[in-house]
């Protein structure tokens, strides 16, 4: 019997400054509710708030995260969140302190993709087939 699959990224964590302006661009521009998660004795100043999970649906399983040594930017690990079209939620990128960096592009068979920066300076993409 072949071993069951596994999700093949466990865990994200995007690195922020100012927690409360980070959690403003990704509810607005994904149109999502975050969570806090209570951080275990010992974390020191540690601060996360989760993305959306419900068991059993489609789950960003991550947080954005602010800690001290571990600092936004852009240049590392670039992270897609799917859309229904990307555009949408590109056009929500500035007006709530981010940047656009790529409009929609065709990226052929696999569908479209937005690159953008958060409020903290970190580059993300928006995917969708659309």
């Amino acid at each position: 019997m072949a071993a069951p699959t596994k999700n093949p990224i466990t865990w994200i964590e995007i690195y922020v400054e100012d927690m409360s302006r980070a959690q403003k661009f990704y509810e607005t521009v994904l149109e999502i509710q975050m969570a806090e998660l209570p951080m275990p004795e010992g974390m020191g100043e540690m601060q996360m708030l989760s993305f959306p999970w419900a068991e059993g649906k489609p789950n960003i399983s991550g947080a954005l995260t602010k800690m001290e040594n571990m600092n936004p930017g852009s240049g590392g690990t670039l992270v897609y969140f799917t859309c229904d079209d990307c555009s949408v939620e590109e056009s929500r990128v500035e007006t709530t302190g981010g940047k656009v960096l790529q409009t929609k592009m065709s990226i052929g068979t696999y569908g479209f993709c937005s690159i953008v920066m958060d409020t903290e300076g970190n580059t993300i993409g928006l995917h969708s087939m659309l």
